[in-house]
């Protein structure tokens, strides 16, 4: 036997199981339709929330970043120094969020590896929500520490679990605000007010609520009036911001603190500027065009009442993540192909994404999709799962 027999071997029971992943070749940028595998489709994939990553302003904000700064940072932030735009951002970022500081990292998965470690080590605790972002859970296990899992949103057994670890040095609660497969969102009211019971750090996953979440998209915090007051809320320049690069904001010695401590960000090249220059203009956009926000929370009212009429259960929360359960990965992922043998592209979600028995289909709605574009969806779906 060579030595990747076992790969192909570990191949086949993926495909045996109908979990086998393929790329999909995408030849187009991202918006409501795109060119995927050569056919022009709708799509319902994207966390491009807002419409932004196909915005001319920021398209153009990032290609004048790279005439300006060149198309790298040149090395990790800690040898090449900031370029002058990164701390530009870094200071708008942190006064978007009502933080007192932000450090800009490379992506939010990266972000979470490197900051759960340097918030718990094998002397602490962590208490994470059962259904965690897979950064969230990897971070956590990169840590050593103890690892405390929770029911879902169910505070109450969070309170269980901290009373038995009062003695513990470090506790960490860490929590999605808008969770990224159910599209339901935490109770952050209720969260951080048991972690200055239990003088825990909060750690906030922002990443799906920012632009989305509050009256000035300003995410989970927002959304229940709390300001700052989690330690520490990581978000991403790559949803509805439309760019890439993730941000974490927090007080200013824990920033200090997160630049010598974080491996992820002391190890890993910064950012590249167009990503920058981008995030930028789509900050500003965010701010002064509410009316982007309105559109969303439209269209995520009308995908609703158009799936509700149909029989299909959503969660209570009005956000744009919509998931349609179908249980098993094999019929989830032939209704996959069967709407996108109808133009429509929404992206089946299968174990281990999600948990067994609960594969689903992951509607995401933006602003920018048109009624007609929906109606088609719900349409498509009606004659799929009840035909």
């Amino acid at each position: 036997m060579s030595g990747q027999d076992w790969i192909k071997d570990e191949l086949g029971r993926i495909s045996r199981a109908g979990l086998l992943r393929v790329l999909r070749s995408v030849g187009s940028m991202q918006g409501p339709e795109i060119e995927l595998d050569g056919m022009r489709v709708l799509n319902f994939c994207s966390n491009n929330y807002l419409g932004l990553a196909q915005d001319k302003r920021v398209i153009r904000a990032g290609v004048q970043a790279i005439k300006q700064w060149g198309a790298s940072s040149g090395a990790s932030r800690l040898i090449a120094g900031n370029i002058g735009m990164l701390s530009e951002l870094e200071n708008d970022l942190a006064g978007f969020k009502a933080y007192p500081a932000a450090l800009v990292m490379n992506s939010g998965y990266q972000a979470n590896l490197g900051l759960i470690p340097a918030l718990a080590d094998e002397g602490g605790t962590i208490f994470s929500d059962e259904l965690n972002h897979a950064s969230l859970i990897d971070g956590s296990r990169l840590s050593r520490a103890r690892i405390e899992i929770y029911r879902h949103l169910d505070t109450s057994d969070l309170e269980d679990r901290l009373k038995k670890a009062t003695t513990v040095k470090q506790r960490l609660i860490v929590t999605e605000s808008l969770f990224s497969m159910d599209g339901d969102i935490a109770p952050l009211r209720e969260i951080i007010a048991l972690a200055e019971k239990y003088n825990c750090l909060t750690l906030i996953d922002d990443a799906h609520a920012t632009g989305v979440l509050g009256k000035g998209g300003r995410g989970g915090l927002e959304h229940f009036g709390l300001n700052d007051q989690a330690d520490v809320v990581l978000s991403t320049m790559s949803k509805a911001l439309g760019s890439y690069g993730a941000f974490v904001c927090s007080s200013r010695s824990l920033r200090e603190y997160l630049i010598n401590r974080t491996r992820s960000f002391v190890f890993a090249t910064g950012l590249n500027p167009a990503a920058l220059g981008a995030a930028m203009m789509s900050l500003k956009i965010i701010q002064e065009e509410p009316a982007r926000r309105k559109r969303l929370q439209d269209n995520i009212a009308y995908m609703r009442h158009g799936l509700e009429g149909l029989g299909i259960p959503l969660k209570p929360d009005h956000t744009p993540i919509l998931p349609v359960l179908l249980g098993s990965a094999d019929r989830t992922m032939r209704v996959c192909e069967n709407l996108l043998g109808q133009g429509i592209f929404v992206q089946g979600i299968r174990p281990p994404t999600v948990p067994e028995g609960t594969s689903r289909l992951r509607i995401t709605v933006s602003s920018e999709h048109t009624r007609n574009q929906m109606d088609q969806l719900v349409q498509e779906l009606k004659g799929l799962l009840w035909n």
